[in-house]
């Protein structure tokens, strides 16, 4: 589906974009960032179920649940009152600015990218240390490595297209579990491409 179109009826956006560094900010808590991979995953689901989930006071889960509403990243859906009122994600996908010359935009956006990659390591690390309880087939199929190429910052862009191409036609299987093939589980594609300091430039050619 086109960044621009609008989707179907009860099929959330595709994307919501973070610019105000208070948004950027409040988005960077690791309870908050869990909470919204959450709803997007296994939403609506009330506060009480959040701390169920999470490991969370509900009180605390409450408190992240409006904050994030404040900033647009959830919304209160039909049904239940007070802390039983069910939230849910207003979006599938957070896009925030990877450039900006604004400095408090910059420093934030700085800060959540720390924030979610931290997140990723401790679930990578977590998926490695139970990747034994998983199926041959599983343990075989999933990837693991690195390779290092030179490319101008116009390849690497193009690059990323490439790889958005290959994953958009699995993406609307996360939102829409009538779409999920038997057999099929949640897979964590990550795409973390980034331009190595280790070696000296004058050596790189």
């Amino acid at each position: 589906m086109p960044e621009n179109a609008e989707p179907p009826p009860g099929v959330p956006p595709r994307t919501v974009s973070l610019t105000d560094p208070r948004a950027l900010r409040a988005y960077a808590h690791p309870t908050r960032i869990t909470l919204v991979a959450l709803l997007r995953h296994s939403g609506p689901f009330t506060a009480t179920r959040a701390a169920e989930l999470t490991g969370e006071s509900v009180a605390s889960c409450s408190y992240h649940l409006r904050t994030l509403a404040k900033y647009g990243l959830v919304e209160v859906a039909e049904g239940g009152q007070g802390r039983e009122k069910p939230w849910r994600a207003t979006a599938q996908f957070t896009h925030w600015p990877a450039y900006s010359e604004d400095v408090s935009v910059a420093a934030a956006s700085g800060a959540l990218n720390a924030a979610v990659l931290e997140r990723y390591f401790e679930r990578v690390v977590r998926a490695q240390k139970l990747r034994h309880e998983l199926p041959r087939a599983w343990q075989e199929a999933e990837h693991f490595g690195d390779t290092m190429l030179h490319l101008t910052a116009e390849e690497l862009a193009a690059l990323g297209d490439r790889i958005h191409e290959l994953l958009e036609p699995y993406e609307a299987r996360h939102a829409d579990p009538a779409l999920r093939p038997e057999g099929s589980r949640p897979v964590n594609i990550l795409r973390l491409a980034f331009a190595d300091r280790e070696f000296p430039e004058e050596h790189l050619g």
